[in-house]
């Protein structure tokens, strides 16, 4: 079977900005294509060629390898020997196994948080569970999932281990949403962003039990819009 190629799809399929010259070309190559497997651009299967991306960009051919290469190493993306990148396709047990580690490190470092964070700090992560909440409901599902990340990520941070907010941030990276317009129409995503004031609330409160249940179903829902299938709540 031909692996199909990328190069007349991907210039047609999405939209990629020319960069001007800046201090980190890479980051921001890096940044727009993240952007471009979350809006589900650019799909499984469709090998991607360096040199027709660093045309779209608009730059030399070395940024966009050094960011594909990152890519390569969050586990998005696999080389194609002599042709280019291809992005990876997740299977089910790579969500599941994602879903385990995420559920064993975050729900009880969640639940410590609601008794060891301070108010303060938990009150000033309520903008971006504002701007998750606001992002769904628009549909604007690039701002849904970079506030989410930074949400969770700002959250964890508060426990103060930088290896602990590395990992998950390797594990979610690991991990993209496809067929999220399907879910805005059904309401679903709207559904899971509002578990962020919930799980808020919680931590607002001290109620570290609350807040344990409240992430452990958010994750729950979370390998449910993976998998673009509704989950049991009870489950």
């Amino acid at each position: 079977m031909t692996t199909p190629s990328g190069d007349a799809a991907a210039a047609s399929a999405f939209s990629i900005p020319r960069l001007a010259d800046r201090q980190s070309l890479r980051e921001e190559i890096g940044d727009a294509l993240r952007a471009a497997l979350v809006a589900g651009d650019m799909r499984p299967g469709v090998v991607y060629s360096v040199p027709m991306l660093a045309v779209r960009f608009g730059v030399s051919a070395t940024p966009v390898r050094e960011a594909m290469l990152d890519l390569v190493k969050e586990r998005l993306i696999e080389p194609v020997r002599n042709k280019g990148f291809r992005v990876r396709q997740l299977s089910d047990k790579d969500l599941d196994e994602v879903t385990q580690l995420r559920a064993l490190i975050e729900v009880p470092t969640v639940a410590q948080l609601a008794l060891a964070a301070s108010l303060e700090e938990l009150r000033a992560l309520r903008p971006l569970a504002d701007a998750i909440v606001e992002g769904a409901a628009a549909g604007d599902l690039i701002r849904y999932l970079e506030t989410d990340r930074r949400f969770h990520l700002r959250l964890l941070a508060l426990a103060g281990n930088p290896r602990l907010v590395e990992l998950v941030g390797e594990l979610r990276a690991q991990t993209r949403l496809y067929g999220l317009d399907e879910l805005v129409r059904e309401g679903r995503l709207t559904a899971s962003a509002v578990e962020h004031h919930e799980l808020l609330d919680a931590l607002l409160d001290r109620d570290a039990s609350r807040a344990e249940a409240v992430m452990r179903r958010h994750i729950r829902h979370v390998r449910g819009i993976w998998a673009a299938v509704p989950e049991d709540d009870e489950a």
